[in-house]
């Protein structure tokens, strides 16, 4: 896609919602770390429905701490892989305390070294949190970047690098939650909804999805 396209890519998105925000619940940086390592392999009302009560108990990794690993899975028994989320929320809670004076550092190499934190859980909290320019690929932003054309790559990796590049400065603050919203709502997996999507005529997609059939009487 040619720079002029990509501007107008974002442009379109940016006018539909000027100021996107995480659909995930969050009080602070460390409830927002703790809600995006939970929502991997899981959809974010489902995680949301998890912490809802566990937010109102538990804000700092001393109280995560002190519900302790079997409290926090009676929380998010209903997430994916809750076992293994606990065990890692425990973990990192109390490498915050350990290394960091109980904060949420704003360095991806700091979260990354952090217990269930990927790359792409750094970069959610690196934008959400502190509104660093970072753009986490997620399925969804993987999906569109490839099937639209505005950044393809073989993985995550080259997707994000090729975002970094192609990204005009203005848009790169919310480009993260334009494209995974898109990809969320429109740009479906199985079924994009493109008689609907304001980028129809940028997209590089064939195959566009025709409008359902409704049926009469």
């Amino acid at each position: 896609m040619k720079r002029e396209a990509v501007f107008e890519f974002y442009r379109r998105l940016a006018e539909l919602n000027p100021s996107p925000e995480t659909e995930l619940d969050y009080v602070n940086p460390y409830t927002l770390l703790v809600a995006v390592v939970l929502s991997a392999q899981a959809t974010d009302v489902g995680v949301n429905k998890a912490t809802h009560r566990l937010f109102q108990q538990v804000q700092t990794p001393d109280a995560m701490l002190a519900l302790g690993e079997e409290g926090l899975k009676q929380h998010i028994k209903t997430v994916g892989l809750f076992n293994m989320k606990a065990k890692n929320v425990i973990a990192l809670s109390q490498q915050l305390i350990d290394r960091h004076g109980g904060e949420v550092p704003q360095d991806r190499d700091a979260l990354e070294a952090l217990p269930g934190v990927g790359r792409k859980t750094a970069n959610v909290v690196l934008n959400v949190a502190f509104g660093q320019d970072t753009i986490a690929v997620d399925t969804h932003i993987f999906r569109v970047s490839n099937r639209t054309g505005l950044a393809p790559g073989k993985d995550v990796v080259a997707v994000e690098q090729k975002l970094e590049k192609v990204t005009p400065q203005v848009f790169k603050s919310h480009a993260h939650h334009w494209l995974i919203l898109h990809g969320r709502y429109v740009c479906k997996a199985r079924k994009p909804e493109c008689w609907h999507c304001v980028e129809i005529d940028l997209c590089v997609y064939k195959p566009k999805t025709p409008p359902p059939v409704i049926a009469k009487g």
